[in-house]
């Protein structure tokens, strides 16, 4: 099998936007095309991540209005939903169309258009991908975050404070981001002094409700060489699906999607943890950090909130920086592009082209995680050759 390239990547700017989700997935899907130096009608799959724009809009057929407004008829469209993990699905469903000879030039767009909802509507429909037993009670991704928080701060003698410096650390990466929703650094002190939302979690232990878009452009090795020199190939990926109802976890620190996800994209690409040289972790809140890390085997169980003390996850002085782009927690959260804009961001990395973000990668490691664990996809990338 032919390995998969990436040859192309943009990011609209996440925050509040006027514009709505048609006109956001555009922009990103313009922005690629040209980043890409692929015209339109070059386009064989177009896959647009998106979680919830029937929801929240009101709006459905997104795939099939992005090739129109793009130019990208008569292109094979198709719309991926996998709740928060959106965008790692929509790139999982993009590989799997050109890995497999179907496609010779895919694009992929993720985005979410959620700011123009109250913070009440946005997490009822967010918390609609719970089991229906447990959305009866009222159950939402906070009160979760904030019940395994708490259980992992005293089951494992972590202090409160290793967790506010997850959100000080992805708020510094975030000011050089110049999409990220929030540009400016953020104290320990802020976050531990800020309105509780789920004991022990505050305001700045979450993500932001974000608008938002972003894209990828996906091809076969031998046909990114016709258009580039430089590229990035998908040299792992894999999906993994946990038990819908969180309690029937035998260990709820432990996010058994992420394991299983890590292990097979490890295999895929016969790399290692101690091989990646950055990651994005879907940090929805800072609790989420941890166990990602635990799981993708960056630390043994009980033990990051050790290396985040540490400064082992440092953008600038650690040996695994983690969530350069500032992660959902500063970069913003629009659910279908969230995933995707992870991948951008890896892409920028081992292209050289994150500029005041800049590390020292060859291979780099995104996970999207859709509920609380529910679902996860994992992708390595590295640099073409």
């Amino acid at each position: 099998m032919e390995r998969v390239a990436i040859i192309g990547a943009s990011m609209t700017k996440f925050g509040q936007r006027e514009e709505w989700i048609q006109e956001l997935l555009a922009e990103a899907g313009l922005d690629c095309l040209e980043d890409a130096g692929v015209e339109a009608d070059e386009v064989e799959h177009l896959y647009v991540s998106n979680m919830a724009s029937g929801e929240f809009e009101g709006q459905t057929g997104v795939m099939n209005g992005l090739a129109h407004d793009i130019g990208a008829l008569p292109a094979y469209t198709q719309r991926i939903d996998q709740t928060s993990s959106s965008g790692g699905a929509g790139i999982y469903a993009a590989w799997q169309s050109v890995a497999s000879g179907a496609s010779e030039m895919t694009l992929l767009v993720g985005g979410e258009k959620m700011t123009h909802r109250t913070t009440g509507e946005a997490t009822d429909v967010i918390a609609s991908l719970t089991h229906p037993v447990e959305y009866k009670t009222g159950v939402t991704l906070p009160s979760f975050a904030g019940m395994t928080a708490r259980h992992y701060l005293e089951r494992f003698d972590a202090p409160r404070e290793s967790l506010a410096k997850v959100a000080s650390k992805n708020h510094k990466n975030g000011v050089d981001n110049p999409h990220a929703q929030f540009q400016k650094e953020v104290d320990v002190d802020t976050v531990l002094e800020s309105p509780i939302v789920a004991d022990p979690l505050r305001l700045y232990d979450f993500c932001p409700i974000t608008d938002g878009s972003a894209a990828l452009m996906l091809c076969p090795e031998s046909v990114a060489r016709e258009y580039t020199d430089d590229y990035v190939v998908i040299s792992g990926i894999d999906g993994a699906t946990d038990t819908h109802v969180v309690h029937e976890r035998e260990d709820p620190t432990v996010m058994g999607g992420v394991v299983e996800s890590g292990e097979g994209a490890y295999e895929m690409s016969d790399r290692e943890p101690d091989d990646i040289d950055v990651a994005e972790l879907h940090d929805m809140f800072t609790i989420l950090e941890f166990l990602q890390m635990e799981g993708l085997g960056f630390a043994e169980q009980g033990e990051a909130w050790e290396l985040v003390e540490e400064g082992y996850t440092e953008r600038d002085t650690g040996e695994l920086p983690v969530n350069t782009s500032g992660g959902l927690k500063s970069k913003g959260h629009p659910l279908g592009a969230s995933g995707v804009a992870q991948g951008v961001e890896i892409y920028e990395q081992l292209m050289g082209e994150a500029g005041d973000r800049q590390v020292d990668a060859e291979v780099g490691l995104c996970c999207n995680v859709g509920g609380f664990g529910n679902c996860v996809i994992t992708t390595i990338m590295e640099t073409g050759q």
